[in-house]
């Protein structure tokens, strides 16, 4: 409105001597709105929207089984929209527990935290905001899943300071990312069947799998600063560790598929899913840090591929 306001000013500003041009201060205010949008955005990664795919993969597919192929769109638009908030806090967490090593990382020297674009009171406050907003979308659930929100937020708040502790951080993150599927079958059913804990081992797998590849691209510079990652406990074995660990996701889920008797597509989802996972070695192999990193991009279509099959099976399993 401001911005119509200042071009209708400069246009007709020969009409009466009350009209206000528009100033170089104007200007100014509105690129510094404008880099601090920016600035944001990138903090809460919302250019790079590979996190919450990745993020949000288990939770549909823990939607679709719960619901029987039919899960509430309310609860599946509640649970979309709680990913995408509670990564963009993850993320800002991230790069506050960051923040003093962030700088000497080449992937990540330039993020706003690191250069002043974002001031930690800020990122502070960003972070509480996004995490607020989620758990008030939660209470529209039931009590089961508002209890199991805390755990949630305890994960992700906590996450940021394993990398300086534990060996493989990847497999906290790992139970991080997979809580999306015990609280969508307490959304759903208001219960934690045996096949919750099934799907996050499975999700645990893989997360330490693509978050290898990952960390690969980070691996000299993680050594420097003395960050801790899978990439450095693996050493030399890490492309056997990440290939180990999808066997071991796609094995779990197709011990899944039997016991629960799913069909035909859910089969050939999983057997996309593990032509995905060879084409991955073949980009690792070499350890290049680019290819490391285009595997780990790639994973977004293993975790649609195992979605396809499950959305098929159950339509022929419910509807057929």
């Amino acid at each position: 409105m401001g911005k119509t306001f200042c071009l209708l000013s400069l246009q007709f500003g020969h009409i009466g001597h009350g009209s206000i041009p528009a100033t170089g201060a104007d200007t100014v205010n509105r690129q510094q709105i404008k880099n601090k949008l920016d600035a944001y955005e990138r903090l809460m990664r919302l250019d790079r929207p590979i996190g919450i795919l990745l993020l949000l993969w288990p939770t549909l597919w823990a939607l679709w089984l719960a619901g029987k192929g039919h899960p509430n769109p309310m609860v599946v638009w509640i649970f979309i929209l709680g990913t995408i908030l509670m990564r963009s806090a993850g993320c800002v967490m991230n790069d506050l527990a960051d923040r003093d090593f962030d700088g000497y990382v080449e992937r990540t020297q330039f993020r706003p935290l690191a250069t002043g674009e974002v001031h930690t009171k800020e990122a502070r406050l960003l972070a509480t905001c996004l995490s607020l907003i989620a758990f008030v979308m939660v209470l529209f659930l039931n009590k089961l899943t508002i209890s199991l929100s805390f755990i949630a937020l305890a994960l992700a708040m906590t996450y940021p300071l394993t990398k300086r502790f534990i060996a493989i951080p990847q497999a906290y993150l790992g139970m991080a990312f997979g809580f999306g599927i015990p609280m969508a079958y307490a959304a759903l059913t208001n219960t934690l069947p045996l096949i919750v804990w099934a799907l996050m081992a499975a999700n645990l797998f893989w997360v330490i799998a693509y978050d290898t590849e990952y960390a690969m691209v980070d691996r000299e510079d993680d050594l420097k600063i003395g960050i801790k990652s899978s990439a450095i406990f693996f050493g030399r074995y890490e492309v056997v560790a990440i290939m180990a660990c999808y066997a071991l996701m796609l094995g779990i889920l197709l011990l899944i598929g039997i016991w629960q008797g799913f069909l035909w597509p859910y089969y050939l989802g999983l057997v996309s899913a593990g032509g995905i996972m060879l084409y991955h070695y073949r980009l690792i192999r070499t350890r290049d840090r680019n290819n490391c990193f285009r595997a780990f991009l790639h994973n977004n279509w293993v975790g649609a591929s195992v979605f396809i099959g499950i959305i098929a099976s159950s339509w022929l399993k419910y509807q057929g």
